[in-house]
Protein backbone atom coordinates (compact mmCIF):
# COMPACT_ATOMS: atom_id res chain seq x y z
CA UNK A 1 0.00 0.00 0.00
CA UNK A 2 1.03 3.33 -1.09
CA UNK A 3 0.91 5.83 1.79
CA UNK A 4 1.86 9.93 2.18
CA UNK A 5 3.85 10.30 5.45
CA UNK A 6 2.35 13.25 7.42
CA UNK A 7 5.27 13.25 10.20
CA UNK A 8 8.94 11.94 9.58
CA UNK A 9 9.20 8.90 10.48
CA UNK A 10 13.05 7.52 10.94
CA UNK A 11 13.07 4.24 9.30
CA UNK A 12 10.20 5.34 6.27
CA UNK A 13 11.44 8.81 5.56
CA UNK A 14 10.09 12.64 6.24
CA UNK A 15 6.42 14.31 5.93
CA UNK A 16 5.50 14.52 2.57
CA UNK A 17 7.19 11.58 1.34
CA UNK A 18 5.32 8.76 -0.51
CA UNK A 19 6.22 4.98 0.65
CA UNK A 20 5.23 1.89 -0.27
CA UNK A 21 4.73 0.00 3.12
CA UNK A 22 2.64 -3.48 4.32
CA UNK A 23 -1.09 -2.88 4.61
CA UNK A 24 -1.43 -3.89 7.82
CA UNK A 25 1.66 -1.26 9.08
CA UNK A 26 -0.55 1.21 7.22
CA UNK A 27 -4.01 0.44 8.59
CA UNK A 28 -3.20 -0.74 12.19
CA UNK A 29 -0.06 1.99 13.00
CA UNK A 30 0.65 4.59 10.57
CA UNK A 31 -3.04 5.58 9.80
CA UNK A 32 -4.54 5.39 13.00
CA UNK A 33 -1.27 7.65 14.83
CA UNK A 34 -2.23 10.23 11.86
CA UNK A 35 1.47 9.64 10.88
CA UNK A 36 0.00 9.05 7.39
CA UNK A 37 -2.78 8.95 5.18
CA UNK A 38 -3.55 6.76 1.78
CA UNK A 39 -2.28 7.92 -1.34
CA UNK A 40 -5.14 9.04 -3.56
CA UNK A 41 -5.03 11.10 -6.22
CA UNK A 42 -7.02 14.27 -4.49
CA UNK A 43 -4.71 13.47 -0.92
CA UNK A 44 -1.61 13.77 -3.66
CA UNK A 45 -2.79 16.85 -4.76
CA UNK A 46 -3.37 18.33 -1.29
CA UNK A 47 0.24 17.15 -0.36
CA UNK A 48 1.51 19.43 -3.53
CA UNK A 49 0.00 22.38 -2.59
CA UNK A 50 1.32 21.83 0.77
CA UNK A 51 4.54 21.36 -0.13
CA UNK A 52 4.69 24.24 -2.03
CA UNK A 53 3.53 26.67 0.76
CA UNK A 54 6.03 24.89 3.07
CA UNK A 55 8.68 25.40 -0.05
CA UNK A 56 7.54 29.21 -0.12
CA UNK A 57 7.56 29.65 4.01
CA UNK A 58 11.23 28.30 4.22
CA UNK A 59 12.05 30.68 1.28
CA UNK A 60 10.83 33.39 3.39
CA UNK A 61 12.70 32.49 6.94
CA UNK A 62 15.73 31.98 5.35
CA UNK A 63 16.12 35.43 3.02
CA UNK A 64 14.76 36.99 6.90
CA UNK A 65 17.80 35.24 8.28
CA UNK A 66 20.10 36.21 5.76
CA UNK A 67 19.06 39.86 6.09
CA UNK A 68 19.59 39.59 10.04
CA UNK A 69 22.71 37.93 9.36
CA UNK A 70 23.92 41.00 7.85
CA UNK A 71 23.28 43.08 10.75
CA UNK A 72 25.09 41.06 12.86
CA UNK A 73 28.02 40.31 11.12
CA UNK A 74 28.20 44.37 11.12
CA UNK A 75 27.54 44.10 15.18
CA UNK A 76 30.71 44.65 17.73
CA UNK A 77 30.08 44.07 21.18
CA UNK A 78 31.91 44.47 24.12
CA UNK A 79 31.61 43.37 27.50
CA UNK A 80 33.28 43.70 30.22
CA UNK A 81 34.71 41.69 32.61
CA UNK A 82 36.19 41.06 36.47
CA UNK A 83 39.93 40.23 36.51
CA UNK A 84 42.83 39.71 38.84
CA UNK A 85 46.47 41.36 38.98
CA UNK A 86 47.84 39.04 36.61
CA UNK A 87 44.54 40.27 33.78
CA UNK A 88 43.37 36.66 33.84
CA UNK A 89 39.43 36.04 34.09
CA UNK A 90 38.30 34.43 36.99
CA UNK A 91 36.82 32.08 34.93
CA UNK A 92 34.93 31.87 31.66
CA UNK A 93 32.87 33.80 29.51
CA UNK A 94 29.28 32.96 29.65
CA UNK A 95 26.40 32.07 26.86
CA UNK A 96 24.16 34.21 28.81
CA UNK A 97 26.54 37.29 29.17
CA UNK A 98 27.07 37.20 25.38
CA UNK A 99 23.47 36.94 25.16
CA UNK A 100 22.78 39.88 27.64
CA UNK A 101 25.27 41.99 25.78
CA UNK A 102 23.48 40.66 22.12
CA UNK A 103 20.06 41.86 23.88
CA UNK A 104 21.81 45.66 24.64
CA UNK A 105 22.40 45.95 21.62
CA UNK A 106 18.87 44.85 19.96
CA UNK A 107 19.51 41.24 18.93
CA UNK A 108 17.20 38.37 20.72
CA UNK A 109 19.17 35.04 20.17
CA UNK A 110 18.88 31.33 21.41
CA UNK A 111 21.06 30.27 23.55
CA UNK A 112 20.98 27.36 21.81
CA UNK A 113 22.00 29.25 18.65
CA UNK A 114 25.85 30.57 19.56
CA UNK A 115 28.75 28.53 18.65
CA UNK A 116 31.41 29.10 20.42
CA UNK A 117 34.21 27.08 19.20
CA UNK A 118 36.66 27.16 22.42
CA UNK A 119 35.64 28.75 26.32
CA UNK A 120 36.61 32.79 26.47
CA UNK A 121 39.04 32.62 29.14
CA UNK A 122 41.02 35.56 28.52
CA UNK A 123 40.89 39.39 27.59
CA UNK A 124 40.71 40.31 23.86
CA UNK A 125 38.77 40.40 20.05
CA UNK A 126 36.93 37.04 19.63
CA UNK A 127 34.39 35.72 16.96
CA UNK A 128 31.64 34.13 18.03
CA UNK A 129 28.91 32.36 15.71
CA UNK A 130 25.15 32.29 15.47
CA UNK A 131 22.92 29.82 13.76
CA UNK A 132 20.21 31.44 12.39
CA UNK A 133 19.18 28.84 9.85
CA UNK A 134 19.92 25.28 8.98
CA UNK A 135 21.86 27.52 6.18
CA UNK A 136 22.85 30.95 7.70
CA UNK A 137 25.19 31.66 10.29
CA UNK A 138 26.24 34.70 11.42
CA UNK A 139 29.58 36.12 12.82
CA UNK A 140 29.88 39.06 16.00
CA UNK A 141 32.74 40.52 16.89
CA UNK A 142 33.32 40.21 20.66
CA UNK A 143 35.71 42.42 23.21
CA UNK A 144 36.55 41.02 26.69
CA UNK A 145 37.28 44.00 28.20
CA UNK A 146 38.78 44.54 31.66
CA UNK A 147 36.22 46.86 34.57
Amino acid sequence: MEVILSKDIGSLGKAGDIVKVKDGYARNFLIPQKAAFVATPSNLKKIENQQKKMQAEKEQKKQEAMELAEKLNKTSCTLSVEVNDLEKLYGAVSETEILKVLEVEGFTIDKHDLIIEKPIEELGIFEVGIKLHPEVTAKIRLWVTKK
